[in-house]
């Protein structure tokens, strides 16, 4: 398979009444739209984890992926934390921010300078990371119920590829 494979655009467009023959503009399908769908997950998985992670733990699911993030990379600045997780800096510092105000992580000036900063977490937040991780996994095992084994590696690998291709897009 060639790298880039033009796909038809008529799988990814509808009109109004789902004919051909519809006077109707044609519009990306809510359905068949990969773009879409990845769009309408991410939107949904971000909303319900907020809601159940903010019911259970008191925190939104933003501020969760800056645990995780200073799990894997502990010491890591702001512009390392965006660029790994594909979040804007500015949302970031202000997780990170909120994170040190609760006592959940710290930052500590790099060279002597307040606006670089390496943050890692404190044991209270190293604590919460270990409390909300087993939730994360039985919400991540619900989403991929159905699933075989080699389905999940198969839809890894599809997104691995799809965000690859989001970072070489024009």
């Amino acid at each position: 398979m060639s790298e880039r494979q033009s796909l038809p655009d008529d799988m990814f467009l509808v009109t109004a009444t789902g004919s051909a023959e519809d006077p109707a503009a044609p519009t990306l399908s809510l359905r068949n739209s990969p773009v879409v769908l990845v769009t309408f997950a991410g939107n949904r998985l971000t909303r319900e984890a907020t809601r159940a992670y903010q019911a259970e733990f008191g925190i939104g699911v933003m501020d969760w992926r800056m645990l995780v993030m200073l799990t894997r990379s502990p010491g890591c600045s702001v512009a390392q934390a965006a660029r790994l997780t594909g979040i804007d800096k500015a949302a970031v510092s202000r997780s990170l921010q909120r994170l040190e105000s609760t006592g959940l992580a710290q930052s500590e000036a790099q060279g002597g300078d307040e606006r670089r900063k390496s943050w890692s977490l404190t044991p209270k937040g190293q604590d919460l990371h270990g409390k909300i991780l087993p939730r994360a996994l039985e919400r991540q095992q619900d989403l991929l119920k159905g699933f075989t084994p080699e389905e999940t590696a198969q839809f890894i690998t599809y997104m691995q590829r799809f965000l690859a291709n989001i970072e070489t897009s024009p």
